[in-house]
């Protein structure tokens, strides 16, 4: 540090020193700085340290030779990661089952009052069938895997792994001139990324934490996963022998994950060398020391702080789109209905980045919540006039097949689905957070924008080559 204490009367001696110690170390003014400033910590502390202490300090280091190296720690940090993803999807099904059992028990006893009642049908239709179908399929989809995902989570984070994974992945976000701590927003961002974008708070620099914000609906959520995991199952999956179908599926779903992760780092690159320029800020990030879990704060955290309050923020959102989707699904224009009509119109450009009108239609009802996409799709497939769900994936299968789905319709579905706009919870969270519309209109715009170029290179290149 002597050459930075060094007297300098000018900004161009203090830029020279800076780029001899970026040059000679390969790390930034700050960088070097912080380092200095702790071995000089360390140094003191040792002087007055315990050996009790010193045990416990060795304990630690040793453990974080492992998770913090370069050989070891990046496949265990994915396979904890996957672990959790595993659980969560298995795990899910089971309550989201009975949950919406007893949700759809629900709507037979209103639709039995409204009888009773003598309502008109075009009432019944709207809030029992649209309206109340619609909060049932959002609660049953959305609450049980948030529900163990962010414990799950928050056990990581309170036993003091997490800060571990923002230190291993601070050198890739450097280089998109970002902030380590973005992993950690990254991370949350598969169970939800309204959940993403409220911790981004956690970020000091403000153009940092915009980034990680215009970028954290490239990691998929819970919503889209089922989506995700039924076509990968029926398409990727289904193409291989009786028995390999759930390991080939699961190692598309990884693929489709890490796709979205690459492309978090190359937005993030592209925004810091664009309209967000600026140099990274040093992650002063002193690692925690291991610690046993506090259930009761992990439990009061994962259910209370985020899975409620994402939960509530869907909620709100999709429950006035369950209503507008029945009433275009009921409401005919000639012997068309207005969801045939304008699935019509969206047809060409669909087909030009390998879908069809319906499943663009699909996506673009499904803005409120992710969740209700694959329910409005087969709901304007079938013509029934009402959210539905298959019951097998033989049978959703059939249906896709039937209207007209190849390799090529799965493989654009997928990638939309990974990086199309993001759902109106996330967006009043971008909004809330960064109290910009101008923000908030970048983070739907670039998504959007990726995910119609990105289709429409894979459709155009597979038709130009003969492949579809």
């Amino acid at each position: 540090m002597s050459g930075i204490l060094k007297p300098m009367t000018t900004l161009a001696d203090v830029c020279a020193e800076a780029d001899k110690i970026r040059l000679s170390s390969g790390n930034t003014l700050g960088d070097s700085i912080v380092s200095d400033i702790y071995a000089n910590a360390e140094q003191i502390a040792h002087k007055v340290i315990s050996r009790k202490a010193q045990a416990k300090s060795s304990w630690d280091a040793k453990l974080d030779d492992i998770l913090t190296s370069r050989l070891l720690g990046y496949p265990i940090m994915l396979a904890l990661l996957g672990m959790i993803f595993w659980i969560t999807i298995e795990g899910a099904n089971v309550p989201s089952g009975m949950i919406a059992d007893a949700l759809f028990a629900v709507q037979d006893q209103l639709t039995a009052w409204f009888e009773l009642a003598g309502a008109p049908a075009w009432l019944h239709g709207v809030l029992v069938l649209g309206l109340y179908r619609g909060l049932a399929w959002v609660v049953s989809v959305m609450l049980p895997p948030m529900a163990i995902f962010f414990p799950l989570f928050t056990l990581l984070e309170d036993l003091g792994y997490l800060p571990r994974v923002a230190f291993n992945m601070d050198n890739f976000f450097k280089k998109c001139k970002a902030c380590g701590k973005q992993a950690l927003t990254m991370c949350m961002g598969f169970g939800c990324n309204a959940a993403g974008i409220v911790s981004c708070r956690i970020i000091d620099s403000p153009r940092e934490r915009l980034i990680a914000m215009l970028t954290n609906n490239f990691v998929p959520c819970n919503g889209r996963f089922p989506t995700l995991i039924a076509i990968a199952a029926i398409f990727v999956g289904g193409a291989f022998a009786a028995g390999y179908e759930p390991l080939v599926a699961a190692l598309a779903i990884t693929a489709v994950v890490l796709l979205g992760i690459a492309t978090t780092f190359a937005v993030s690159w592209t925004l810091s060398h664009t309209i967000l320029k600026g140099e990274p800020s040093s992650l002063i990030l002193e690692l925690p020391p291991y610690r046993p879990p506090q259930i009761g704060a992990i439990i009061y955290r994962s259910i209370i702080d985020r899975t409620l309050f994402v939960l509530k923020r869907a909620v709100i959102m999709a429950a006035p789109a369950g209503a507008i989707t029945w009433i275009l699904g009921n409401v005919y224009i000639g012997d068309m209905s207005i969801i045939g009509h304008l699935a019509g119109w969206l047809q060409p450009l669909g087909y030009s980045i390998g879908l069809d009108g319906f499943i663009l239609l699909a996506f673009i009802l499904g803005l409120p919540a992710n969740e209700i996409v694959v329910p409005i799709l087969l709901m304007s497939y079938l013509s029934t006039g009402q959210m539905v769900e298959f019951d097998s994936l033989e049978e959703l299968r059939q249906i896709l097949l039937n209207h007209g789905w190849t390799w090529l319709t799965a493989v654009s579905a997928m990638l939309f689905c990974l990086l199309h706009w993001p759902c109106t919870t996330t967006l009043l969270s971008v909004y809330k957070e960064s109290g910009s519309y101008k923000w908030t209109f970048l983070s739907f715009l670039i998504p959007t924008a990726i995910a119609f170029a990105v289709c429409f290179i894979v459709a155009q290149s597979a038709r130009f080559l003969g492949l579809a």
